[in-house]
Order: structure tokens, then sequence, then C-alpha cells
């Protein structure tokens, strides 16, 4: 027969390990209690399931909701289950879990937004009172101190199916709700960028529904899609990322916030790509398109200086430069004629001193320490300009114009750095 000190030896040796049996094992240790004795539980199952609830609902905080009915039937619907199943399977070793009730009830716990500590919590202390009432039926139910090892390991291996089962359930559930969440940060990035802006109310809603809260201001990025190969981008959670789509970007919150720089740095390592710069959320598509034209003058090598991260804010000149290539051209065509007749290598020389002057002075000392030349070479070179130009470069709009078609030459033939 068996005793208490052998119940309390099983436990000792059965509590706080999971059990890692093949089904041929499982089936051994089912198979090791007599059918009789399932026939002979059965009447009992009701008691133990009150006495499971209870101890359950006094020790779990969690579970402890007498006021919700709904939610007590349910626990004494997953309880009932586990208990019915266990019987079943002493009077039928060969019966497989049926697993969709624990499935469901880790699904709940993730709706619940638990983690499954609390579950498992409930799973051991019900085990613990299941196999309580196991020893104290024992002798009665003519249960050897073996059988009842067996059976009480049993019910180890049956409690990790149910938790295995469980985590499906729970896993299933933080999958479905985190696709679900992606595809509304997806709704959400194409509502920013569609055109014309949605209206405010339209983004709010969405924007709460992705729990994603509204920044004041946001920035488009721009990412090459030839860099494919990449990882992808490593961003913090608040930025919304369209990395499937045909020209993949990024809508950044905040992008002048403390930190963003450098963590928008890090996370782009490996990437090239161009951040436009800060506007008002209404204005995100602006913000990416100016992005996507900094990072094709970045592929052309205009902007970047071969760094991989471009700032739109750092260029905006040149951004307004190249808006009209054409029109620059024809500009260029223009103001630069007087230079036409020139070699190229004195073309770059005298268009080099020519911007130098126009940006920092009309000293002969400044501009030749902007270009790291002889004062005197500077003096020649502002001489032969003033005769090929005469009276133009004492009028204002000249010089202007000058200046843009010199810095757009400068960005496309890289004549010299003044």
């Amino acid at each position: 027969m068996a005793t208490k000190e052998h119940v309390r030896t099983a436990v000792r040796g059965l509590g706080g390990r999971r059990a890692r049996s093949h089904d041929t094992s499982d089936q051994r240790l089912w198979r090791s209690t007599p059918a009789e004795v399932a026939r002979r539980l059965r009447p009992g199952l009701s008691l133990v399931a009150e006495q499971v609830i209870d101890e359950i609902t006094l020790r779990i905080p969690e579970y402890s909701r007498p006021a919700d009915t709904l939610y007590v039937k349910a626990v004494r619907l997953a309880v009932d289950e586990a208990l019915r199943q266990f019987v079943d399977r002493i009077e039928n070793p060969s019966m497989p879990l049926e697993a969709d009730v624990f499935r469901t009830i880790g699904r709940g716990e993730a709706n619940e937004g638990r983690n499954l500590d609390p579950l498992q919590t409930a799973l051991r202390l019900g085990a613990r009172v299941a196999w309580r009432g196991l020893t104290e039926q024992a002798e009665p139910l003519g249960i050897t101190p073996q059988q009842l090892y067996d059976l009480g390991e049993a019910i180890f291996v049956y409690l990790d199916q149910i938790a295995d089962a469980a985590a499906e359930g729970y896993d299933e559930a933080r999958a479905q709700v985190a696709g679900e969440m992606e595809r509304r940060r997806h709704r959400l990035l194409n509502l920013l960028l569609s055109r014309p802006a949605a209206s405010p109310d339209a983004v709010a809603d969405l924007a709460k529904a992705a729990g994603w809260r509204l920044p004041r201001t946001v920035a488009g990025v721009a990412l090459d899609e030839q860099c494919g190969g990449y990882r992808p981008p490593s961003l913090p959670p608040d930025v919304l990322a369209g990395l499937d789509r045909p020209n993949p970007c990024l809508i950044v919150p905040d992008p002048n916030g403390p930190g963003q720089a450098q963590t928008l740095e890090a996370g782009l390592r490996g990437w090239k790509a161009a951040i436009g710069p800060a506007v008002p959320l209404e204005a995100a598509a602006t913000s990416l398109r100016w992005a996507r034209e900094a990072l094709e003058l970045g592929r052309r090598g205009v902007l970047g200086d071969g760094r991989n991260l471009i700032r739109c804010s750092e260029h905006m000149a040149t951004l307004v430069v190249f808006k009209d290539e054409e029109l620059v051209e024809a500009l260029a065509e223009v103001r630069l004629a007087p230079l036409a007749h020139l070699r190229p290598s004195q073309q770059d020389r005298l268009a080099e001193t020519l911007l130098a002057w126009l940006r920092h002075g009309r000293g002969a000392g400044e501009v030749a320490a902007r270009l790291h030349v002889h004062p005197q070479t500077v003096r020649y070179r502002l001489r032969q300009l003033e005769e090929l130009y005469g009276d133009q470069l004492s009028d204002p709009d000249v010089r202007f114009e000058l200046e843009i078609v010199l810095r757009a030459r400068q960005a496309t033939t890289g004549f010299g750095a003044a």
C-alpha cells in the first residue's frame, strides 16, 4: 500500500522538472495504472475541480476575479477539461492530448496582456492538488506505491503537454497581434505619405490603433534599394518602416530629438540613405521627396562626400540649385559664356577663383588663403576675370546667378573646394 512518505518522496523527485519522455515511455507510465482506477476517479472529479479552482484563485491574484462570471466559467472549463482528459488517458493510454482548449487558454493569456508565468503557476498548483487527491485515495483505490509514482510522473508529463499547447496558443496570439500592429503601422506610413495629405483626425485615429505616439515633427528617410543584401536597419520601434515598398523608406519621429541623430546613424550602418529635413507631420511626404532627391544626387556623387547617410539639412542650397538642372544649365551657358573660349584647365582655375571670390570676400589675401595659392596668383586671375566680365561683376544679380551656376559646376565636376 502507498504511504504518505512514499508520496512525499515521489513529489520531491517529480517537482520542479519537466519530463522529456518519448511517446512509448509516456504510454508506459499511463499503462502502469489499471483502467479501473479511471472509472473510480470520475465521480470525484467535480470535487477535485473545486479544490483546484479554490487553490488557484486563492494563490494567484491574476485569476482571482469572482465578479467576472465569464472568466470564472472559463477557468472552470479549463480545469474540468484538464481533469477529464487526465482520467481518460488513464483509461486509454494511447489517447492523444486534445490540445485546442489549452491553446485557447494560451491565446487568452496573450489577449489579457500577461506572460505565461501565472498560467504555469496555476498548472503547478492544479497538479499538486490533483496529486494530493490521488495520494489520499490511493489505498482505497488499490494503487501500489510504484503505480502511484508512475502516475505522479505521468501527471508532470501531462502538465508539460498542456503547457506546450498553451504556449503554442500564446505565441500564435502574440504573432497575430504583432502582425496586425505591423499592418496598421504600414497603413499609417502610407497615410502619412499620401497626397493630398490625409486629415489630422484620420492620422490620429490610425496612429492610436497602431500604438504610435504622434510626434511634433517627422523626417522622411530614403533608402537605396540596391542595398537589399545588407541586414535590415536596426531602429527604434517608433520608426515607421516601409522596406517592402518599391522605393524603401522610413518615417522618423522627432528627428532632432536628443540622441536621434546617433541612433539613426548606428541603425542604418551598412545602408546608403538620405534623411529629409524635419517637418510637421502633414508634410512627411515632402520631407521624403527631398530625401529621395538627395539620395539620387548622392548616387551621382554630387552630395555626401562618400558618406552613407546624407542629411538634407546640410545641403539645402545644393538641393535648390539642382531642383531644375536644365534651367541651371541654361543659366550657366549665359553666365559662363565669357570663359567658354578658354582651355578646360583655365576654365577650372578661373571658375574656382571666381567662386571663392563670390563666397568669401573680395580681398586677394582671403581668397588666396581659401585656395591655398599665392595672393599674387589670385590677383592675376582676378584681373583676367575683370577683363572677361567687365562691369557684370558689379551687378549683384549677376553675381548671385554666377554663384548658383558655379556651385552647380563645382558639385558635378569637382573643380575645387573653394
